[in-house]
């Protein structure tokens, strides 16, 4: 995967004071005047937003919290990875696509993606960390100093074939924007282990209609 510009954007929603002077009042009017105004507030930051993310997966409310990998083990799972399908991502534009996981001295994992993209091999380093211990298949990936960790979470693996892995930004909890991979080892994967991977994620209420497959193809000759 290619994640050299997530961006996780939170917030809460702040009740102002003419808001809150108008939800105290008896009056029905006054409730619908601050539901309306909210409304516009909501329609203003989706059309601001929105050619951000007009290409990705985007739906309404909070991201999604599915059930990930029980006794991820890290180790197990370092090493290259091939991307295979995957939801849209303003990020990934190329061909050949993969990302390789080395464990650091400091128990970060290294990682570097790379992808082909107009005839040229580029590459992105970056830092894995496990941000809770007790969950550690919910990992955190970082490509620079001056951005947060975006989540990573392994859905389902099995090491040695296949990896499902699920990310989601939530922009001010009004809506959210999915990003979704399906990872093997090799550069192909077959059909019907494409579908159940496809099933698992549907039944953590990710929506996978826009997936796409991955240009796997002529990735081992020379350029």
């Amino acid at each position: 995967m290619y994640e050299t510009q997530w961006h996780t954007t939170t917030g809460q929603t702040h009740t102002t004071p003419s808001a809150l002077h108008l939800t105290t009042s008896s009056s029905g009017t006054a409730e619908t005047v601050a539901l309306d105004k909210m409304k516009t507030v909501s329609a203003l930051l989706v059309s601001l937003l929105l050619p951000l993310v007009s290409a990705q997966t985007f739906r309404w409310g909070p991201c999604p919290t599915p059930m990930v990998q029980p006794n991820f083990e890290i180790n197990k799972y370092l090493g290259k990875w091939y991307e295979i399908e995957k939801l849209p991502a303003f990020f990934e534009k190329g061909k050949c696509i993969e990302a390789n996981y080395a464990l650091r001295p400091d128990n970060t994992v290294q990682v570097v993606n790379v992808q082909t993209y107009k005839g040229k091999i580029s590459k992105a380093e970056g830092t894995a960390i496990t941000q809770d211990p007790m969950e550690p298949a919910k990992l955190g990936v970082s490509f620079s100093y001056f951005t947060p960790y975006a989540p990573y979470w392994v859905l389902s693996t099995d090491y040695s074939s296949i990896a499902l892995v699920y990310s989601c930004t939530d922009v001010l909890r009004l809506f959210h924007v999915d990003f979704a991979w399906i990872l093997s080892r090799s550069r192909i994967l077959p059909a019907e282990a494409i579908y159940h991977a496809k099933e698992t994620f549907s039944r953590d209420n990710i929506d996978v209609s826009k997936m796409f497959p991955t240009d796997q193809e002529g990735c081992d000759s020379p350029l």
